[in-house]
């Protein structure tokens, strides 16, 4: 979602330009107020369902059971409601989350939220280096916001053949993974294919991903050392520097088909 609005260039003449939408949105789980986060206010079901998944909120696409999408003058408002064993241990491990634009792990009231205890991904079959490249190759074709604005990170599932889908995009990184991994679960895909980030790879979309059983995450950017260690313990294959027909392979290199050991 972008709006038009008008913009004075020193060297030129007033002209109209295209800015990417931002704006709080709040999760309410059962009633109870979560978490505030500012997002691109589209594909907020997707956002809603990835953001519980990832979050470890529910454990189970099924037990997420409505999300209504509620506009106010301050923001929007997603209802949640979520299976009754899920909500109790929501409100026992509550946490009080002050999201932003691009960030991380925010107001964990304890190490043992932001290090959740996550078992490994299990191994796949190899995956083409060489699909991942003709994927990264057909993302930019695919970012409608990004290519108005200049102002969206994108997300998206890449298969063996090199074909992209469930392109999710937003102004923040973490979001926009949140929005394709809540499509992919509501559609029922199977865990398979490599995940690509339009950023850096950091600790938690690691564990986003790994959460949701992917084993595969790649980023345009570069990751951090949390990531990475992250991504050894839990047997992903992280991938930075995805650029043209290159790329680093910072864990588990023997997952991609055509990668040198």
């Amino acid at each position: 979602m972008q709006r038009t609005i008008s913009v004075v260039h020193p060297d030129a003449e007033t002209r109209l330009d295209e800015v990417a939408e931002e704006t709080p949105v709040a999760f309410e789980y059962n009633g109870i107020a979560h978490a505030v986060m500012l997002a691109t206010p589209a594909d907020l079901e997707d956002l809603a369902l990835g953001f519980s998944l990832s979050e470890g909120i529910v454990g189970r696409t099924k037990d997420v059971f409505d999300v209504d999408s509620v506009a106010g003058e301050q923001g929007v408002t997603l209802r949640i409601e979520i299976a009754g064993e899920a909500f109790a241990q929501l409100k026992q491990h509550r946490r009080t989350l002050a999201g932003r634009t691009g960030c991380g792990l925010c107001g964990g009231e304890s190490l043992a939220q932001v290090v959740r205890d996550l078992s490994a991904v299990a191994d796949g079959a190899a995956f083409p280096l060489t699909a991942l490249y003709e994927g990264m190759r057909r993302l930019p074709s695919c970012q409608e916001l990004q290519r108005a604005t200049g102002a969206a990170h994108a997300a998206c599932r890449v298969d063996v053949d090199g074909n992209i889908d469930f392109v999710r995009e937003d102004v923040g990184r973490h979001n926009a993974l949140d929005k394709t991994l809540g499509a992919l679960a509501a559609a029922g895909d199977a865990r398979d294919g490599c995940l690509i980030v339009t950023s850096r790879a950091s600790f938690e979309m690691v564990q986003k991903a790994a959460a949701l059983g992917y084993g595969l995450l790649a980023a345009v950017s570069a990751p951090t050392a949390a990531a990475v260690d992250l991504a050894e313990r839990l047997n992903v294959t992280l991938i930075g520097f995805l650029r043209g027909d290159h790329c680093g392979i910072y864990s588990h290199p023997a997952r991609l088909q055509g990668a040198s050991r």
